[in-house]
Formats: structure tokens, sequence, C-alpha cells
């Protein structure tokens, strides 16, 4: 007989047996952190992540719907705009007489071109270096898109608009102040690794997985479109989905990160609105939050760095906006969101883990000075995540 497994696997395995999963149950285990085997993350993050209901029973309906649904998103987004590109040639007098690339309209299809050109460019340059200490992203899908992939398409590609749009790099440029500084010093590879190759006709790159994901999200989503780091927040997604050891999830890793990251965003979006920075949702109050928890937690290295002047958007701006996915290894950063996404607040666990990763330089904080400090908070020291969990943890106990 087959051994019987370990007793943590066996407690998902019975939590996630019922016909209804038990949430509360399902949040504790999970916040404890999430084991691999089996595919039992990716399954307990969609349904963390509100992707998959409680009820078993509508798993399978639910899961064919949302996948058409984004192979349908595929062909308006990506494949019917390439076929009008290239059926211009074909048809010149219908396009001309409506619609031409000059057309001042602003409901001009090709106006929205070349608006979404600009967008697919700047997600284009910061999804090639997605974490390049890491082979997987410049490796070869096992699953890629067939509809767009397909020899007999004659129509543009995302790949073929970036190579055919040079536009200039100052259109591009604009990002959110202070997250210019999104990539943490420990992350930087010689410039002439830092971009991913595109791979031969036929093949798909995971990175350019990534790119149509966030691509589709950004036309779905105008209002905040794409902005610099949401390739850090879908990269751990993807990477969890596409490598599930389960190959009928791992198939589908494209449409269900896309779905679990667009209601990851719904939930962390805020904080990359600008607009809404001062708000009570945006991310000047969170970062405060960090501020006010410390001050309660211990009062001293509050001061210390009040006196310092430095101030959280320095450092916390990136913690908070990017879920912490730039202070370590993938690895890592999946293990933490096990505990984020089984938080039921949503995300207060988030500051009282930036309070932990505070507290637990406290010594080297107190004594250092302005530079010393700036640099340990912009290159966190520690490497060790369940320390630092299980600070954040007592932390929230001593409430």
């Amino acid at each position: 007989a087959a051994s019987p497994p370990p007793p943590r696997i066996a407690d998902f395995q019975e939590v996630l047996g019922e016909p209804t999963v038990a949430l509360s149950k399902l949040r504790d285990l999970c916040f404890s952190g999430i084991p691999f085997d089996g595919g039992l993350r990716c399954l307990c993050w969609k349904i963390l992540l509100n992707y998959l209901p409680l009820e078993k029973a509508l798993w399978s309906s639910l899961l064919k719907k949302q996948r058409d649904l984004y192979s349908q998103f595929l062909k308006e987004m990506i494949i019917q705009p390439g076929i009008a590109k290239a059926n211009l040639g074909v048809s010149r007098e219908d396009v001309t007489l409506e619609d031409h690339p000059l057309n001042p309209n602003p409901d001009s299809r090709w106006n929205t071109y070349f608006k979404d050109n600009e967008v697919l460019l700047q997600i284009d340059k910061d999804v090639r270096r997605l974490y390049p200490d890491m082979a997987f992203f410049q490796r070869p899908t096992d699953y890629p898109c067939l509809l767009i992939l397909d020899p007999q398409n004659e129509f543009e590609t995302l790949r073929k608009r970036v190579e055919q749009t040079t536009l200039k790099s100052q259109t591009v440029a604009r990002n959110r102040s202070g997250v210019t500084n999104v990539s943490s010093p420990l992350k930087t590879t010689p410039s002439s690794l830092s971009e991913y190759e595109v791979l031969p006709n036929g093949c798909e790159a995971h990175w350019e997985v990534v790119e149509r994901i966030l691509f589709i999200y950004a036309k779905l989503n105008p209002g905040i479109a794409y902005v610099q780091g949401m390739n850090e927040i879908v990269g751990p997604l993807y990477y969890t989905f596409a490598t599930d050891p389960n190959s009928e999830w791992k198939e589908h890793a494209e449409a269900d990160t896309f779905f679990c990251f667009t209601n990851l965003m719904a939930e962390i979006r805020d904080n990359f609105i600008k607009s809404l920075d001062d708000s009570q949702c945006g991310i000047t109050y969170k970062m405060e939050k960090v501020y006010s928890t410390l001050k309660e937690k211990d009062v001293e290295l509050y001061l210390k760095l009040q006196e310092q002047n430095i101030k959280p958007q320095f450092f916390a701006f990136r913690w908070l906006t990017l879920l912490l996915s730039q202070e370590f290894l993938l690895p890592d950063v999946i293990r933490i969101w096990d505990s984020l996404f089984a938080d039921d607040k949503r995300f207060d666990f988030l500051l009282l883990v930036c309070c932990a990763m505070l507290t637990l330089i406290r010594d080297q904080l107190l004594e250092g000075d302005f530079t010393l400090n700036m640099r340990l908070l912009q290159d966190y020291p520690i490497s060790d995540v369940h320390l630092i969990l299980k600070k954040a943890k007592e932390l929230q106990d001593s409430k």
C-alpha cells in the first residue's frame, strides 16, 4: 500500500476534499505555508484569490467558462487588430475612407492602436527583465498559445508589433515617482544579460506569456492600463501556475493567471493609481500606517527613523505596492504570499510584515546613520522569510 501523506499534506487534502471548502480552515492552513506537493499551492491560491468558488461541484464549469472567455479576449484584442493591420494592403480603399493612421478622431481605431503600442512597449521592456536570476522566464513554455502561434497566421502578433514599433523611448518613460527605483540592487544584472531574447518562431518563452496577460489586462482596464511594477505582481502568480505538477492545470496557466491577477489587482490596484495616493485607500495612507504601527510596537526605533528623516516612501512604497516581490528571492516571495493571500483582513498582515522587517534590524538601524540605514532598507539584509513571518505573527498576536 502507498504510504500515507505527511500530516500537513493530509490536513490540506481533508479540507480540499469536502464538497464545500471551509474557507476559515483553509486560510489557517495556508497562513503557515502551503506545500508544493500535488499542486496544492496552485489550487489554494485560486480559492484564496476568489477565482474558484468554495463549492467544488462548480469548479469544472467555471474553469471552462473563464478559459473560453480568455480565448475570446485574445481573439478580440490581439488577433483581430492584428488581422486588420495585416489586411491594410488588401482593402486599402475601405480603410482610408473611414479610418487612416493620421485620422485625428479620438474614436479612430488607429488612434487606439498607437496608444496600445505605447503601453505594449512599456510592458515589453519590463517583462524582458523579470527575475533575471532564474532561467524559468526565458525558457519555452510547453503550452504555447496555438491561437497565436499558428504558422498559417499572417496577422500581426504582439511579438511583431514590438519589432515594428520602435517608438521614441521618451513616450514610455512616464512612470510613478519612486517606482523608478522599483528594482532592488540585489536584482540588477549586467546590461548585456538583462533583456531576454525572443525565441525562434513556433516557440514562446514564459516572459512572452506574461506580456500577453499584462497587455490584455491593460486593454480591459483602461482606467489604470499598465503601471510599471505590475509585472512583479503577475510574475510569481504565473510561475506558480506554470510549474504546477498537475499538467491539466498547468496547460491553462495563462488564462488562470490572468483571472487571479485581475482579482488580486482589484484589491491592490489603488496602490498603483496616482490620483488616490493621498486618499484612505491609497498608498500614502498605507505607508503612514507602517510607521504608526511601528510607533505602537517599538517607539525608540520609530523616533530614530523620524529623527533621521527616513520617510516610509523611501522603502515602504516598494514593499507595499509590490507585495515584497522585489525584496526576496522568488521561492521566498511565494512563501510570503501564502500568508498574505490567507489573511482574511486582506493585506493588513503585510503592514505587520513590514514592521517585523524593521524591528528585526533595529539594532543596526539604531546605530546607523542616514546613508547606512537607507542602504539597509533599500537592500534588506535578512533573507530568512520564516523568521520575518514568525516575528510578524508575534506582532499580530500582541495587539
